[in-house]
């Protein structure tokens, strides 16, 4: 792990693997041993702060929004009237931003496990944890596997913005939280997971899908490119009770607010869920 005088921070998810990517740092802004996880706020030479937990990175300033963007307006721009949102994880407050831009939104329950990561992105990451700050979101420091399960038909749409599936995540990738994610959902409800990527990450992809599949009349995988990730890319389930995110989604829903986004747009929408032919081969 980085300290102070270091001066390049190595991800550790993927080393075990032979795999790894280095980011020069300029400072520690901030490290913080939770109860749950250690955190870091780091200042990064070439992308920006950069939130780190366990030695993986979650987010940078430089390249978060095609990430936050597409978990959160693919999901929105397919359900017919999203009021009542649920996000799991999402602790950066990234997630919860770009929700808050669609003004159908009437509520915003966050579930985030660890509020050491709230309060350290509302200390260092405004851009993404002033999200916090609106009176439509109400942050819960709970298990989100439990809070779901405990909401029986409750939320239009919800998101799984979650770390990877070790420590405290690991649960959100079971079949029995996707079991709960349905009852979770309304009648035409909709649920997108961070679902790793097809690169690397195959096999959790393929199970995260037959979950879906399932359990959801509707189902798709997409992806967004994002280069601080492992591979380069990642991945998202989306898990539908009605509408189809392809042909079924509203092209104008992010009209209003376009000039604020850097990823999302209608093309970027339909081209997300286009995917390599061994993938689609090992997905159908």
């Amino acid at each position: 792990m980085p300290t102070q005088s270091q001066t390049w921070f190595e991800e550790a998810y993927e080393i075990d693997l032979g795999r790894t990517f280095k980011i020069r740092i300029n400072r520690t802004v901030e490290r913080f041993a939770s109860p749950f996880q250690t955190i870091e706020i780091l200042e990064t030479a070439p992308f920006g702060k950069m939130l780190v937990l366990d030695g993986v990175v979650m987010c940078t300033e430089w390249d978060e929004s095609s990430y936050h963007e597409m978990i959160a307006h693919v999901p929105l721009s397919t359900h017919a009237a999203p009021r009542d949102v649920l996000i799991i994880g999402g602790g950066d407050g990234g997630t919860a931003r770009e929700v808050l831009k669609h003004d159908s939104v009437r509520r915003i329950d966050l579930c985030e496990i660890d509020p050491d990561v709230v309060r350290l992105c509302r200390k260092h990451l405004p851009t993404l944890a002033s999200s916090f700050d609106d009176p439509r979101v109400t942050v819960y420091a709970e298990d989100g596997a439990a809070f779901v399960a405990a909401r029986p038909n409750e939320y239009d749409v919800i998101i799984v913005d979650s770390s990877d599936p070790i420590g405290p995540a690991e649960v959100l990738f079971s079949k029995q939280f996707y079991t709960a994610l349905r009852s979770g959902l309304r009648e035409d409800g909709i649920a997108v997971t961070q679902s790793e990527s097809i690169f690397y990450h195959e096999d959790t992809v393929a199970q995260l899908v037959s979950y879906a599949r399932s359990l959801f009349p509707v189902w798709g995988y997409y992806t967004t490119m994002v280069p601080t990730y492992p591979s380069g890319t990642i991945g998202f389930t989306l898990c539908s009770k009605g509408r189809n995110p392809v042909t079924g989604f509203d092209r104008e829903r992010t009209a209003a607010f376009a000039d604020t986004l850097s990823y999302y747009t209608p093309k970027m929408h339909t081209a997300s869920f286009s995917l390599p032919a061994r993938v689609e081969r090992r997905l159908s």
